[in-house]
């Protein structure tokens, strides 16, 4: 009987194995040097862009963000840098780049129905004046050129929306190789309505997001806005989602612990918060353990080189591959050690959905310290 159940189990997982290798595979066409059909002209036709920061007790990270966005090769540029209500010395960070070109802006008191960022980036959007609004997260790094090729591309392409899935260029850190799922899926599993969508670095046409949108109005209350809005913009074409290259230059380092709190804290809204879903992933996640379990037990057993056996090495084999490749395209470092550790972040990803679960259930789930209101949706 148990094993009837693995080659069950087994035959599921041969055909999520091709479906994610024919995925990874459209991610890796993404990430072959954009072509660019148009030059950006002389300085005087170039879109102006705004880059709006929110900033919530972010002293560890924003120097060294502010420092590479100011020394963005892009000349058409203004920095704004929303301080949201912060309990450390951010507003005081923020202040002693005003020489360096960067405008700092007061958040107010979240208005009633509104998440703590939605709110920030729509603070971000009204003071605003560039044809495109580039927002970025304290932890996302831009090498010089990263503007500039983010406007290009979307000139280029008449893509009123872009993002960019960062690249990992720091060393060899827990942050890195034990890096939560969530990036891999939204790779894995995109479609036409509901594509990929990197929130770290994601550039709009300001007249876009106001006037068809309304700004972040309609979505006050929604995890992930920038979601919402690249699946409207999809149905178009308007929408491209790029993955990041070295020689594009957008990158992130954020700790091991900031991308579980992250993570959590979106896992259950995209199950549209419903407990049957929660199951659903979890039964799909225990079920890619099944190889390595059943290669231990296996050969325990004495039944090697049996059917079974082979069956299942070539599967450990097929995801050791499969997120190898994986980490090879967003850190070019150690996808060898990325592949290995595979069943240990599909372990660590259960145990998230059930953190996640279980906080949103108990209504303790926050972002930058405050609580998460139980109407919030994805």
């Amino acid at each position: 009987m148990l094993e009837v159940f693995i080659y069950i189990a087994d035959a599921a997982l041969v055909l999520l194995l091709g479906v994610m290798t024919s995925q990874l595979y459209r991610a890796y066409a993404h990430q072959k040097a954009p072509s660019y059909t148009s030059k950006l002209g002389n300085e005087i036709d170039l879109p102006s862009v705004s880059v709006c920061i929110p900033a919530r007790n972010e002293q560890h990270a924003l120097t060294d963000c502010l420092q590479r966005v100011v020394a963005s090769t892009y000349p058409k540029l203004e920095i704004i840098v929303l301080d949201d209500v912060s309990g450390d010395d951010t507003s005081a960070l923020i202040k002693s780049f005003a020489s360096e070109g960067v405008r700092f802006v007061k958040g107010s008191q979240l208005s009633e129905g509104w998440l703590g960022k939605n709110h920030a980036l729509q603070g971000l959007l009204e003071e605003a004046s560039g044809s495109y609004v580039l927002f970025l997260d304290v932890d996302t790094v831009l090498a010089p050129k990263a503007i500039e090729n983010m406007v290009r591309y979307s000139l280029s392409h008449r893509a009123s929306m872009i993002s960019v899935l960062p690249r990992r260029e720091d060393n060899w850190r827990t942050s890195v190789l034990a890096s939560p799922l969530r990036y891999f899926w939204e790779l894995m599993f995109q479609r036409r309505l509901s594509p990929a969508t990197a929130s770290n670095a994601w550039l709009i046409r300001r007249e876009v997001l106001q006037k068809r949108f309304d700004g972040f109005k309609s979505f006050k209350n929604t995890i992930q806005p920038e979601a919402k809005v690249a699946a409207e913009l999809a149905q178009t074409g308007e929408y491209h989602f790029l993955v990041g290259t070295e020689s594009f230059g957008v990158a992130f380092e954020k700790k091991w612990r900031s991308q579980l709190v992250t993570s959590v804290r979106l896992i259950y809204p995209i199950l549209s918060k419903k407990i049957s879903l929660a199951v659903a992933a979890i039964s799909v996640l225990l079920i890619l353990t099944i190889p390595l379990p059943v290669l231990i037990w296996s050969l325990l057993q004495d039944t090697w080189p049996s059917l079974l056996v082979l069956i299942n090495l070539t599967l450990y084999v097929g995801f050791y591959a499969l997120y190898g490749l994986y980490t090879k395209l967003v850190w070019n470092k150690g996808w060898l050690i990325g592949g290995l550790v595979w069943p240990l972040l599909v372990t660590q990803e259960i145990a998230l959905v059930v953190a996640s679960v279980i906080q949103y259930k108990r209504r303790t789930v926050k972002w930058k310290g405050r609580i998460i209101r139980p109407e919030a949706q994805n």
